[in-house]
């Protein structure tokens, strides 16, 4: 299944094709969509687990642009510990961490709480 697919579900799942919620407006300052964005839950996710560095890194260009042109405003990568293959070394959480700070529509990122999986997983605010 492609990430187009995946969010097509999550689309459907949501009683159609995602829209920013209507009481946000043009009057909300940095400030309150920063607070509104970090509480929010994230509104895609994309998991990593078993997939090599270079697979990684093209999912995730795949998953960020997909999830520009849907209007998606944060988003949730989960990539692991790194705790099964010591001589790895958490290859997949450096290469998420290498990918977000390269990549231009990622804004503001961090570890996720422990119910989302803790440092196993990343979540970013994407710019518009």
């Amino acid at each position: 299944m492609d990430f187009g697919e995946i969010l097509d579900r999550w689309d459907r799942s949501r009683g159609g094709v995602y829209h920013k919620k209507e009481e946000e407006t043009l009057s909300e300052s940095p400030a309150e969509k920063r607070r509104r964005l970090l509480r929010k839950k994230s509104d895609a996710r994309i998991d990593l687990h078993g997939l090599t560095r270079d697979e990684a890194w093209d999912a995730l260009e795949s998953f960020f642009a997909l999830s520009r042109s849907r209007g998606l405003e944060k988003v949730l990568i989960i990539h692991g510990k790194g705790n099964h293959r010591p001589s790895s070394a958490a290859v997949l959480k450096k290469t998420v961490q290498e990918f977000i700070d390269r990549c231009p529509a990622a804004g503001e990122s961090g570890y996720s709480g422990a119910r989302e999986g803790g440092t196993g997983s990343t979540w970013v605010l994407l710019k518009a």
